[in-house]
C-alpha cells in the first residue's frame, strides 16, 4: 500500500474538518441583551474519520493507488450560560439521557438554591433578632 498517498487523504481530510470546527463552534459568541444579561450557546460537537486505500498491480510497473477517505461532523446545541448581575447559571436544552448525567447537571442549581435558602433563613434570623431587640 502506498502509505503517502493513504496519509494524504485522511491529512487533507482532517485539514479540511478542521476549517470547520473551531472553539467557537463549542463555546458560542456572547450574546449581550439590552437588561444586562448575557448568554452564551454551548454545542457538542462529535466527529469521525474514515479513509483507505489499496495498490493496483499494474503491467507496466507503474504504482496505481485507488483511495478515499471521509468525515462526517455532527453540531448540537445543548445549552447555554446565562449571566446576569454576576450570578451564571446554565439552561440545559437537551433532556439528559441516564440518572447520573442528570444528576451531575442538577448539582449546580441545587446548591445555588441551597444558598439562596439559607440567606434567607439568615436574614429573616437576623431581622427578627433586630424587633426583638428594640
Amino acid at each position: 500500500m502506498n502509505e503517502k498517498s493513504a496519509n494524504g487523504i485522511l491529512s487533507t481530510t482532517i485539514e479540511k474538518v478542521r476549517d470547520l470546527v473551531d472553539v467557537s463552534t463549542i463555546i458560542g459568541e456572547p450574546m449581550n441583551l439590552p437588561e444586562g444579561i448575557t448568554i452564551i450557546p454551548i454545542s457538542k460537537v462529535t466527529y469521525g474519520f474514515a479513509s483507505g486505500g489499496s495498490d493496483f498491480p499494474s503491467k507496466n510497473n507503474v504504482e496505481l493507488f485507488g483511495g478515499a477517505g471521509g468525515a462526517g461532523i455532527t453540531i448540537n446545541p445543548v445549552a447555554f450560560l446565562v449571566i446576569k448581575d454576576g450570578d451564571v447559571s446554565i439552561r440545559h436544552i437537551v433532556s439528559n439521557d441516564n440518572a447520573a448525567e442528570r444528576a451531575v447537571t442538577m448539582i449546580p442549581e441545587m446548591f445555588d438554591k441551597v444558598v439562596n435558602l439559607a440567606d434567607k433563613i439568615k436574614k429573616d434570623k437576623d431581622q427578627s433578632a433586630e424587633e426583638t431587640a428594640e
